[in-house]
């Protein structure tokens, strides 16, 4: 029996997971956190834990934390349970490279799977884009376009960023320095090996990407749209449940899927 606490019981992400983890055999929900001041706070779960301001509190009884909250509180959570030798699943996105690095530094003391997108289509497709990428070489511009709902708070997405890297890695090229993010008036012609990221946000879309590959007479589109949070949840449950008992370290989803 995998013990899993939740972080952000509230949120978006929050509450399908531990819907989740109840339904999922092997798994039991030990706690749950919301951020101080929340309306959560003080209320009791059905397995009969009261869901706590502070992670600290409850760590104890679970053998892995999913965190899905925002970058200072991941930070937070990571101190917190690498100080504890519990493992830990990470799909919280946005941080910056300065907080990318305290993270690991955190994760590499424990058993810890960090991905921007836990779902099981998106890591195939990451695959698939640099498979693509490979046999289509630089012949091919390479445009990336994502879209969410109006609350996401980062842009691009980081599904959306792996996206790009996995196809710059492909193609070997640096993808800090061919990314482009913005064009707007005289921008002149496309250079080479650039690669473009367009960001959508409105309504409730929960999360589209599409990587293009533009060619002379002909374009490939591979598309992944994400219907609902639920596959995202049971991604997030997987990876709970394969790194319970890992080594120290950081894994991807590509490790959880043997792929």
């Amino acid at each position: 029996m995998t013990k899993i606490i939740v972080t952000g019981l509230s949120g978006r992400m929050g509450s399908h997971i531990a819907d989740l983890v109840r339904k999922t055999h092997g798994t039991e929900l030990a706690g749950a956190t919301e951020a101080p001041g929340s309306f959560a706070i003080g209320t009791t779960l059905p397995e009969g834990h009261q869901v706590v301001d502070d992670l600290a509190k409850c760590i104890e009884r679970s053998d892995v934390v999913i965190d899905f909250t925002s970058p200072e509180a991941t930070l937070y959570h990571a101190s917190v349970a690498a100080q504890h030798g519990k493992a830990m699943v990470v799909g919280t996105t946005g941080f910056s490279e300065k907080q990318k690095k305290e993270l690991s530094e955190y994760l590499k003391k424990i058993p810890g799977v960090w991905a921007p997108n836990m779902s099981i289509g998106v890591n195939v497709l990451l695959k698939v884009v640099a498979e693509t990428a490979r046999h289509l070489g630089d012949d091919y511009d390479v445009e990336i376009i994502e879209a969410h709902h109006r609350h996401k708070k980062d842009a691009p997405s980081g599904t959306a960023l792996a996206l790009g890297e996995s196809v710059a890695a492909a193609l070997g090229r640096n993808f800090s320095k061919v990314v482009c993010y913005h064009r707007e008036g005289q921008t002149g012609e496309r250079p080479a090996g650039q690669i473009g990221m367009q960001t959508l946000r409105g309504g409730d879309i929960v999360g589209d990407h599409t990587v293009m590959f533009a060619g002379i007479g002909e374009r490939i589109e591979l598309t992944h749209r994400a219907n609902n949070r639920d596959n995202f949840a049971r991604g997030a449950v997987l990876a709970a449940k394969w790194i319970h008992g890992k080594s120290p370290g950081i894994y991807g989803m590509t490790d959880v899927l043997g792929l």
